[in-house]
């Protein structure tokens, strides 16, 4: 009877392929899980508060923007910080932090899920950290293959200097900025090896979330200028890179001005300007003489 059920049961069998990917799968999902669990001693042990001085003062912000809108938020003057001076938040902060937790405590409020502002800045970091292991396998992945993406993702959720910036309750810039610079580091590969202008400007608005998140957006700026260099140095400059890079340039730097904190900086600082500039009209005479 027990050989009839049986042979009766059909059990499902996978393709190779289809394991593969099933593999795949469970190993990003269990290096997101873990980025994220690792970052939750510090509730566990005592309870969901924030902690230090800067993270308690950007939810008090956060907690601000919430109750009285954007526009009240962007014209505040905080009495109660930088006393007796005071200060003007508006021009004094990078926004992104305050705006992506507003943001999620909306649309949780909008699915009827019944949570304080307080949680959804406890435990922001914590969440973007699994987003970054996935942006580190997608970005690892574009560079290399598949398996170096999985092995940098289950790197980059363990690592303890990213750990102690995106610890729950450690409300900090840090705790989405790492997830945004690599982001904006995926779309950048993405559009030189497309030469597409979607790639360019989806990573232009990458770095424009960087931006009005934290002021190491510097690096990006930099770094990816000085990447095209390298390309131009070594022969390996194209038209699908001048493309990236142009419209990265344009619509990035006039994004990036938008944020009242940076304002004119990027067409009037040297570590704005010194390479994009000179790399800019160097790209252009380059095309010129082809």
């Amino acid at each position: 009877m027990t050989v009839e059920v049986q042979s009766k049961m059909k059990i499902p069998q996978l393709t190779s392929d289809k394991q593969l990917t099933f593999i795949k799968l469970s190993v990003l999902s269990m290096a997101a899980i873990l980025s994220f669990a690792t970052r939750l001693f510090s509730v566990l042990r005592f309870e969901s508060v924030i902690h230090e001085f800067d993270p308690y003062f950007n939810y008090r912000t956060t907690r601000f923007l919430t109750e009285e809108g954007f526009y009240k938020f962007h014209n505040w003057f905080d009495d109660r910080a930088w006393y007796p001076l005071g200060r003007i938040i508006g021009g004094t902060i990078y926004p992104g932090l305050m705006v992506t937790s507003a943001t999620l405590y909306n649309i949780m409020q909008f699915l009827n899920i019944t949570i304080d502002i307080r949680n959804v800045c406890v435990f922001l970091a914590p969440f973007f950290s699994s987003l970054t292991t996935i942006v580190t396998y997608l970005l690892t992945k574009e560079l290399k293959d598949e398996g170096a993406g999985l092995m940098a993702a289950a790197m980059i959720s363990i690592v303890p200097g990213y750990i102690s910036r995106s610890v729950a309750g450690s409300y900090d810039n840090e705790g989405i900025a790492i997830f945004c610079m690599l982001l904006t580091y995926y779309f950048w590969i993405k559009a030189v090896n497309t030469g597409t202008i979607l790639w360019a400007t989806m990573t232009a608005l990458a770095y424009f979330y960087m931006v009005s998140s934290w002021g190491g957006y510097v690096f990006l700026i930099n770094l990816i200028p000085l990447h095209v260099l390298a390309l131009m140095l070594l022969g390996r400059f194209s038209h699908r890179i001048y493309v990236a890079y142009s419209t990265l340039y344009c619509v990035g730097t006039i994004l990036s001005m938008q944020i009242s904190f940076v304002g004119f900086q990027p067409v009037q600082s040297s570590e704005h300007m010194l390479v994009s500039r000179w790399l800019y009209y160097k790209t252009i005479n380059y095309l010129r003489a082809l």
